[in-house]
């Protein structure tokens, strides 16, 4: 059997199809993986995993002017021709997709090629990539109860994401390896995969607030570390408070897993891949989506979320400092608050997500077989 994943170009749309991939490695009937697109988020992990990287050409689908539209058209178009070409070649048994624009191609030529198709949604408003491939998809899977009304209720189910295994273990001295004493609060911040510099703004403005009172783990994203502890360092009034601030730019699983079991809190974006491995770990956050006329799907996403009670929205236009402390202060000095936000997102997480995916790609698969 064969296998074909294809979708997004960051970490929130290649992570669950990593996670889904552990599974099938696993299974009884270890199929062949190939993964298609223009550049795999981490190559890395796709030759960890046996995953065969099929490069296929896709441009953009931007709802604002700029030249690139328009080269982009072509990369799409001649995206198609290469897509029918290599899929007719490889000819998988299903293609799994996780949307984004770099499905379009693959999913078009999967259509015509009549090979089954299984979709993945991460947001509660679907991207246009997966609401076009929606009227040919043999499965639809869904994360949010609020995304089941833009699918056919006979071909869609509540599964949530895939999250990998390096992620959803339960660290047994985390704070051991992460190096960081366990004697305060850690509040983790992070912004996803590539940061979120109006967030890391905030944040250095709060520590003078926050530092007597917890230890802070801060995820900057690529290229700002050495820039942010500069400004830290002028910040932070108190230089023995300095210590309590750890800055890294990008981090791998083990040390997400590691500090989403030492954190008492979380601030973050409202990434979906995020938002579930927080609700794995039970962990409380606070939620800073982008804005709406940014990124249409983190703000539906956050709502959708906090209306499980496992954390609370802050908009970005509302941000401050102030507000900022206070919002973390209600929580952690608040132990029964706590305790609830924690069991509502342990129960709003989805730990079997990547098995049920698994299951279905096998037996779609098997049935195109036969």
């Amino acid at each position: 059997m064969r296998i074909l994943f294809v979708g997004g170009g960051t970490g929130g749309h290649f992570y669950p199809l990593i996670a889904v991939a552990e599974v099938l490695v696993n299974s009884e009937k270890r199929p062949e993986l190939y993964y298609m697109g223009p550049n795999p988020y981490q190559p890395e992990l796709l030759t960890e995993h046996n995953i065969k990287y099929v490069s296929c050409p896709a441009g953009k689908l931007r709802l604002y002017f700029s030249i690139q539209n328009f080269f982009d058209l072509f990369r799409n178009f001649f995206g198609l021709f290469v897509a029918i070409w290599k899929l007719y070649i490889i000819y998988p048994d299903v293609v799994f997709s996780k949307g984004g624009y770099t499905s379009v191609p693959v999913l078009l030529a999967a259509r015509f090629l009549r090979i089954p198709v299984v979709i993945h949604e991460s947001d509660a408003v679907p991207g246009r990539a997966n609401l076009m491939a929606k009227k040919f998809a043999e499965y639809i899977a869904i994360s949010y109860p609020d995304a089941a009304q833009y699918f056919d209720a006979s071909r869609t189910a509540l599964t949530g994401i895939p999250i990998r295994k390096s992620v959803k273990r339960i660290s047994d001295d985390p704070f051991a390896e992460l190096g960081i004493p366990n004697d305060l609060p850690l509040i983790y911040v992070t912004g996803g995969s590539l940061g979120a510099e109006r967030v890391n703004n905030i944040i250095l403005r709060s520590l003078d607030e926050l530092l007597p009172y917890y230890r802070i783990f801060h995820q900057v994203g690529p290229n700002r570390k050495e820039a942010t502890v500069q400004t830290a360092k002028t910040l932070i009034s108190n230089p023995e408070l300095q210590d309590r601030y750890y800055v890294a730019e990008v981090l791998d699983s083990k040390m997400v897993n590691a500090l989403l079991s030492a954190a008492t809190l979380v601030v973050t974006r409202a990434g979906s891949t995020t938002l579930f491995e927080i609700a794995l770990h039970g962990r409380p956050s606070v939620i800073i989506p982008i804005p709406e006329d940014v990124s249409r799907d983190q703000r539906s996403n956050a709502y959708a979320y906090a209306r499980s009670g496992g954390a609370s929205v802050v908009e970005e236009h509302n941000l401050t400092e102030t507000l900022l402390s206070a919002e973390i202060t209600s929580i952690i000095g608040n132990p029964e608050k706590w305790q609830t936000m924690s069991q509502a997102a342990t129960a709003f997480a989805a730990a079997d997500a990547a098995e049920k995916i698994s299951d279905i790609l096998l037996y779609i698969g098997e049935q195109h077989k036969s």
